[in-house]
């Protein structure tokens, strides 16, 4: 029998995505009992409404196929995803940063690297001179043939590598992402060091990720950062540049775990209770954009895995208009509370 997935097959399970996503927001507003509304919280600190200072960030998904299923993935991401990002939609990304002041393109997935497009895509981000961010899971760079070479790629066009390493230990790493994710993990962290990522002085910026394991808030960054850099040296002789840590928000897969382990209510009070006026005001949908495969654009990567599109009338890349976007209000839910919470939470880690 072949493998090939049928346009009916794809069109039934991007439904399905579709559904779950919906089935979520209406659970997210069920649950908005739990604790005090996300809205009502910048009211009573005269934060409310959400609105967005610029759009200097275009942060790009360019697919939700990726080779690992990792538990707290927000993006639902995994080897039987097919929604990929066409030539044709990112020629009208490349559209907007030839009429914008755009200065950053940050590049995610899925495991981005996979979108057939993606070294044409980096070719003309450098040649507008735009500064390039790929959000790597390392596990692609050393688990194919074809993507052994992308790191003297990334050397070659000075991009930033963000990679995700949830722990320094193996049992957590694989407990969290698979078994061999850490291994394969440190694999590539030393061919990055070697091609002088992560080393001082080289211009070659590798930073790493933390997300928490279980219900929990993540600890300090800085003093996490310390931990991570004295014990991926003494034990593997791996640099690199800083740590973010991020929050896990209630949402997709995520969402799943805490269900399923009766722990939604406790995570939503945790963090609904270290709410930070200071996280609020920097906030990352203040200065990003999010683009989803097909074009449509979010206030940032969590609304857009729970299809709540930008509130403006501008709502794909074809019609992208910066001064109408600036004056939206962006859109907010009960998640919400997660890049908040404590030090704060954005794709480079904590804001206040």
């Amino acid at each position: 029998m072949s493998n090939r997935i049928t346009k009916t097959q794809s069109l039934e399970r991007r439904g399905s995505y579709l559904s779950k996503a919906t089935n979520q927001i209406e659970l997210l507003e069920h649950k908005r009992r739990v604790g005090t509304r996300f809205y009502d919280k910048l009211k009573a600190h005269n934060q409310a409404p959400l609105k967005p200072r610029t759009i200097d960030i275009l942060q790009l998904n360019l697919g939700y196929m990726c080779d690992l299923t990792c538990e707290h993935c927000h993006v639902d991401a995994g080897p039987d995803r097919k929604e990929i990002m066409t030539q044709e939609t990112l020629e009208l990304v490349l559209n907007i940063i030839d009429q914008t002041s755009v200065k950053t393109v940050d590049l995610t997935g899925g495991a981005p690297e996979m979108n057939p497009h993606f070294q044409w895509l980096v070719e003309e981000l450098t040649k507008r001179n735009v500064k390039t961010i790929v959000r790597s899971n390392l596990t692609i760079l050393v688990s194919n043939k074809h993507y052994r070479t992308y790191p003297e790629f990334f050397k070659k066009h000075k991009v930033e590598v963000i990679a995700s390493m949830p722990c320094y230990s193996q049992e957590n790493v694989d407990k969290q992402r698979g078994s061999g994710v850490f291994n394969r993990s440190i694999e590539a962290l030393l061919k990055l060091n070697e091609l002088g990522y992560g080393i001082e002085g080289t211009g070659l910026d590798l930073h790493l990720v933390f997300n928490p394991g279980g219900a929990n808030l993540p600890p300090d960054q800085s003093s996490l950062e310390k931990d991570y850099k004295v014990r991926l040296k003494e034990d593997w002789n791996i640099e690199f540049n800083s740590l973010f840590t991020i929050t896990n928000l209630p949402i997709s897969r995520y969402l799943d775990f805490l269900l399923a382990a009766n722990q939604y209510e406790n995570y939503m009070e945790t963090l609904i209770n270290a709410y930070n006026p200071a996280a609020a005001e920097n906030v990352m949908c203040k200065d990003t954009i999010s683009v989803d495969w097909e074009g449509y654009l979010y206030d940032c990567d969590f609304n857009q895995m729970l299809q709540l599109k930008v509130k403006s009338d501008r709502q794909h890349v074809n019609n992208f208009n910066k001064d109408e976007l600036l004056k939206r209000e962006i859109m907010i839910g009960q998640h919400c509370y997660g890049c908040t919470a404590g030090a704060g939470s954005s794709c480079q880690g904590t804001i206040a």
